[in-house]
Formats: structure tokens, C-alpha cells, sequence
């Protein structure tokens, strides 16, 4: 029925069952044999083709082994990066913490600084006030004198005035008494 040379070929499916199958279907012997041949090359093609798109269980080990290195190696130098971002960001970190603890002691020294001036000033305005109001005083003290020392000249003129009134009004009775006393004596 099948062909003697195929018998070192490896058979995929039964050929002598599928032989007999289509020539129950109307195939002759040979028509039969000839499609169920086709069909065996065309699957031992596909296969072949397939085996070589595979791999051994040597070479998938290997690769296997090999990827797990790449990972490892990944893994490793990941690692590695993430150290040394670690460590860059705290140096960085650290760095700006300086920066601002400067800043910190140059706004305080400012503020110090700044404080000590507006202190200054506010004791030099004080110490101005203070002598432009003991001058103020010195000058107020000398006015109040002044006006003290009108006050009396006008109450020793108006004493005086007074007492000149006094002996003028004395003069004068004295004078009007006489030159009455003196008309009377002579007018009689």
C-alpha cells in the first residue's frame, strides 16, 4: 500500500488508516496514496519550519540563564542608581538646608542691623526732643522772667504814677486851699 521508502521517514498521523478512509470516499489506491503523501510532506514542511523557529531545551536554559544575568546586571545597576540618586539628593538636600540656614542668619543679622538703626535713630529723635524741649523750657523760664520783671516795672510805674497822683492832688488841694484861702482874703 504505502511506499517502503517512507519507512525511515517519521510519520506524523496513521497514513494507512487515511489511505483506506479516502478510498472508501471514491479515491483510487494510488490517487489516495498520492494525496495522503502530499499531505505528509506538507506536514512534515510545517514541522520542520516550526522546529526551526524553535529552541532546544540547552539553548532556552542558556538563554534563560542569560537573561537572568541581564536581570541580575539590571537589578544590580538600578540599584546602584537609585544609591546614587539617594545619596546626590541628600548632598543636595544638605546643601540647600545650608543655603537656607544662611539665609536665615544673614535675614537675622539684617533684621539686627536693622533694628539697632531704627534704635539709633529713635534715641538720637529722642535726645533732639529732649534738648529742643529743655531749650523750649530755658526760653519759656526766661519769658516767664521777663514778663515777671514787666509785671513789676508796670506795678512799681503804677506806684509810682500813683504816688505822683497822690502828691500832685495833695500839691493841688494844698495850692486850691491856699488860693482859696488867699481869694478870701483878699476878697473881703
Amino acid at each position: 500500500m504505502h511506499h517502503t521508502s517512507r519507512r525511515t521517514a517519521q510519520y506524523y498521523f496513521d497514513t494507512a488508516d487515511y489511505v483506506s478512509r479516502f478510498e472508501k470516499h471514491g479515491l483510487t489506491p494510488a490517487q489516495a496514496e498520492g494525496v495522503v503523501d502530499t499531505l505528509e510532506d506538507i506536514i512534515g514542511e510545517s514541522i520542520r519550519s516550526m522546529q526551526g523557529n524553535l529552541v532546544t531545551r540547552e539553548e532556552q536554559e542558556k538563554r534563560h540563564y542569560t537573561q537572568k544575568v541581564d536581570f541580575a546586571s539590571l537589578k544590580q545597576t538600578l540599584e546602584l542608581s537609585e544609591k546614587t540618586d539617594f545619596v546626590n539628593l541628600k548632598a543636595e538636600n544638605e546643601r540647600l538646608l545650608g543655603d537656607i540656614e544662611r539665609l536665615k542668619q544673614r535675614l537675622r543679622e539684617e533684621i539686627t542691623r536693622t533694628q539697632a538703626g531704627v534704635r539709633l535713630d529713635l534715641n538720637l529723635e529722642k535726645g533732639r526732643i529732649r534738648d529742643e524741649l529743655s531749650m523750649r523750657v530755658v526760653r519759656l523760664a526766661d519769658v516767664d522772667t521777663r514778663i515777671e520783671n514787666e509785671i513789676g516795672l508796670l506795678r512799681t510805674s503804677q506806684a509810682v504814677k500813683f504816688n505822683i497822683l497822690q502828691y500832685a492832688f495833695a500839691v493841688m488841694s494844698g495850692t486850691g486851699a491856699l488860693l482859696l484861702a488867699y481869694l478870701r482874703m483878699f476878697a473881703h
